[in-house]
C-alpha cells in the first residue's frame, strides 16, 4: 500500500511538501513552498504537449480517468467529494493516484453552494486555503483581466488612436464575488478627467476568458500568445482590436506568470492533489488546467492513475472536457466515473420542487423506490452521452445518510440494466475505505479498456459554428436551435472574419438537459434558445449563451458569508462549508 502523507487541518499545519510531491512523482527541485502546507510546482516539471503527451503514451503510461455526473440538483451530487474518495480508495489499494481539481471560487463560497473542496472523510487540505485565497491565483486573474479593462478606457480617454467603436466593446470587468448590482454599470461618471462615460458590466472571475486561457494554456509561451489574441471589440472601420493592439498582453502575462504554476495540496488521507484554475461549468469550460494534468502525467509511474473532474453533468462538463480540453492536451480518458445520487433521481421524477438554500422536501426523505425509478431516464441518458464519446462509464452511487437500502438497490439495478459497472460509495462518512468498491471497479474498467483509447468529439473543426452548436444541442436532446437576430448577425460576422473553425461552448443551466431549469428527467419537444454569442479568441472558442443564464451571480437572502467568522484567540476560520 502506498504510504500516505500525514495530514492535519490546523491553521498553517507543517507538511513535508517534498514527500507529498514525491508521492506524485514530482522531484523536490520543482517544489516551491507557499507557506507551511501548500506548494507551487514550477513549469519545468511539464512534459511536452501534443505528440507523445497522451496519458496512455506518456512517460508513465498513466491511466487517465475523468469524473462526471448526471444532471445535478441545486445542492450538487458530491462529484468532487467522490473524486477525492476515489483517489483515496485507489491509494488504499496500493495504486499510485494523483488528483487534479479546480480551485474553489469565493463567490459560491460566500453565497449558497459553499466551498468545493469535498467534505467529511473526502476533502482537500488545507480546507480553509482551498476555499479562500489559496496562493492568490484568482486574484492574479482578476487583476490581469481588469488591467486590460483599465487600458481600454485609458486608450479611449487619451484620444482613441485605434479608433475603437465604443459600442462594440465586449470586454467586461470581473470580481470573484457574487454581486448582481454590477451586472450592468456605467463607467466614467464625474468630470471629464474621470474618463469616458460608457455602459459596461462585470462578470464573476471564474467566467473570465482569462480563467479559461489559464486552464487551456500548455506553457508560458502558449499563455502569452493566447493573451495577445484576446479581442475586446472593433474599430469603426470594422477591424478587430486585440489586447496586443492595446499593448496590454505583455503586462497581463507578467501578472499571470506565477499563477500558471499548479498548486500542490493533499486529501485528508494524504493523496496528492494538484489544484489549478477554476472556470465555471455552466458558463465556461468547467475543467481544471491542462498544465496540472501534464504535471500529474509526468510523475505517474506505469499503471498509475491521474484523476480529474469535469463540471456538472456529462452533457456540459464532459462535452467541453472532450471537445476543448482533450483537443488541446491530446490526453484521452479510459474511463468516466458518472456520479449519481438517490435524491437526484428522485428530483428527476418531476414530483418535487427543490429550492437552493432550503431543505429537501419532506417527501424526498421517505423511502420511495418508485420515485427513483421515475427519474432513471436521466442516468440512462448520461450513460448514453458518455458512451457516445467513446468512453467507458462506471457509475458511482454517492450515498447520503437519508438514503434507503431499497432505493440504493434500485439505482444499482438501473445502472446494471444499462450495461454499466456500478459501485456504491461512502466518501463523506468513510473516506477512502468507503470507496474501495468504486476504486476496484475503476481498476477493472481501465484494465478492460487497455491502451487503445480513442475519444469521439461531438463535432469537427470543419463544421461551421451553427452546425457545432446544433450538434451540441442534439446531444442534450433538443429538436433544434433558435437564435436571436443579434446572435445570428454576430455568428455571421465570426464566420466571415475567420473564426468559424473555433470550438463552441453552450452556456446554459446545469439543472436540466434543456435550457429551462424546471424541466427534469429527459425533456423532449424543446429547442435551444441562443440569446447571445461571445467571441473568446484568446481562449479559442465561441460561447453561445442560452435562456436567462447570468455571468454574474447574485447572493441569496441569507448568504453563507453571514455565518463565516474568525476565532481571534486561535486564528481559526469558522463557518466555512
Amino acid at each position: 500500500m502506498t504510504q500516505a502523507i500525514a495530514a492535519t487541518d490546523g491553521p498553517q499545519s507543517q507538511v513535508d511538501l517534498d514527500a507529498l510531491a514525491a508521492s506524485a512523482g514530482i522531484a523536490a527541485e520543482h517544489v516551491v513552498p507557499y507557506g507551511r502546507d501548500v506548494a507551487k510546482i514550477d513549469l519545468r516539471a511539464l512534459i511536452p504537449c501534443g505528440e507523445g503527451a497522451d496519458a496512455q503514451d506518456g512517460p508513465g503510461k498513466a491511466r487517465y480517468v475523468v469524473v462526471t455526473a448526471i444532471t445535478p440538483t441545486p445542492f450538487g451530487e458530491g462529484k468532487t467529494t467522490t473524486a477525492i474518495g476515489l483517489a483515496q480508495g485507489l491509494t488504499r489499494l496500493g495504486e499510485q493516484a494523483v488528483l487534479t481539481l479546480r480551485q474553489s471560487a469565493m463567490g459560491p463560497t460566500f453565497g449558497i453552494k459553499g466551498g468545493a473542496g469535498g467534505s467529511g472523510g473526502a476533502r482537500i487540505l488545507p480546507a480553509e486555503r482551498m476555499n479562500l485565497h489559496l496562493t492568490g491565483d484568482f486574484h492574479a486573474i482578476t487583476a490581469a483581466h481588469n488591467l486590460l479593462s483599465a487600458m481600454i478606457d485609458n486608450h479611449l480617454y487619451h484620444g482613441n488612436e485605434l479608433d475603437i467603436d465604443e459600442r462594440t466593446i465586449t470586454w467586461p470587468r470581473v470580481l470573484d464575488v457574487n454581486d448582481r448590482a454590477l451586472r450592468h454599470i456605467v463607467t466614467g461618471l464625474g468630470s471629464k478627467i474621470d474618463g469616458v462615460t460608457r455602459q459596461a458590466s462585470f462578470d464573476i472571475t471564474p467566467a473570465s476568458e482569462l480563467m479559461v486561457i489559464m486552464s487551456l494554456a500548455t506553457d508560458l509561451a502558449d499563455l502569452r500568445k493566447r493573451l495577445g489574441r484576446i479581442v475586446i471589440g472593433r474599430s469603426r472601420s470594422g477591424e478587430w482590436i486585440s489586447a496586443e493592439d492595446l499593448g496590454a498582453a505583455g503586462a497581463m502575462c507578467a501578472v499571470l506568470r506565477d499563477a500558471l504554476e499548479p498548486n500542490l495540496l493533499r486529501t485528508g488521507e494524504g493523496t496528492p492533489v494538484l489544484v489549478h484554475t477554476g472556470p465555471f461549468g455552466n458558463i465556461a469550460t468547467g475543467c481544471s488546467s491542462v498544465v496540472a494534468d501534464r504535471v500529474a502525467v509526468a510523475g505517474t509511474r506505469s499503471g498509475g492513475y491521474v484523476l480529474t473532474e469535469a463540471g456538472f453533468g456529462a452533457d456540459m462538463g464532459l462535452e467541453r472536457f472532450v471537445d476543448l480540453k482533450c483537443a488541446v492536451s491530446g490526453m484521452h480518458p479510459r474511463v468516466a466515473v458518472v456520479v449519481v445520487t438517490v435524491r437526484a433521481l428522485k428530483a428527476h421524477s418531476g414530483r418535487y420542487h427543490l429550492v437552493s438554500g432550503k431543505s429537501l422536501p419532506e417527501g424526498m426523505l421517505q423511502e420511495k423506490v418508485e420515485d427513483v425509478r421515475a427519474g432513471a431516464a436521466n442516468l440512462v441518458k448520461h450513460l448514453q452521452i458518455v458512451r457516445g464519446f467513446g468512453i467507458t462509464p462506471v457509475v458511482a452511487i454517492n450515498v447520503f445518510p437519508t438514503d434507503h437500502d431499497g432505493e440504493i438497490e434500485e439505482v444499482t439495478r438501473i445502472a446494471r440494466d444499462a450495461g454499466a459497472r456500478v459501485a456504491v460509495c461512502y466518501p463523506v462518512t468513510r473516506g477512502g475505505e468507503g470507496c474501495l468498491d468504486l476504486a476496484s471497479a475503476v481498476v477493472e474498467a481501465c484494465q478492460e479498456v487497455g491502451d487503445a483509447v480513442s475519444i469521439r468529439p461531438v463535432y469537427g473543426p470543419e463544421d461551421d459554428l451553427r452546425t457545432k452548436i446544433a450538434k451540441v444541442a442534439a446531444l442534450y436532446g433538443a429538436d433544434g436551435v433558435d437564435y436571436t437576430p443579434a446572435a445570428s448577425r454576430l455568428l455571421d460576422g465570426y464566420e466571415r472574419d475567420g473564426f468559424g473553425d473555433l470550438p463552441v461552448i453552450v452556456a446554459k443551466t446545469p439543472l436540466s438537459l434543456s435550457a429551462e431549469p424546471g424541466l427534469k428527467g429527459v425533456p423532449t419537444g424543446w429547442r435551444l434558445p441562443v440569446r447571445e454569442v461571445r467571441l473568446a479568441a484568446g481562449a479559442g472558442y465561441v460561447c453561445a449563451i442560452c435562456g436567462s443564464l447570468s455571468t454574474m451571480p447574485g447572493l441569496p437572502s441569507r448568504p453563507a458569508a453571514e455565518r463565516i467568522d474568525v476565532d481571534v484567540a486561535t486564528g481559526e476560520i469558522e463557518g466555512l462549508r
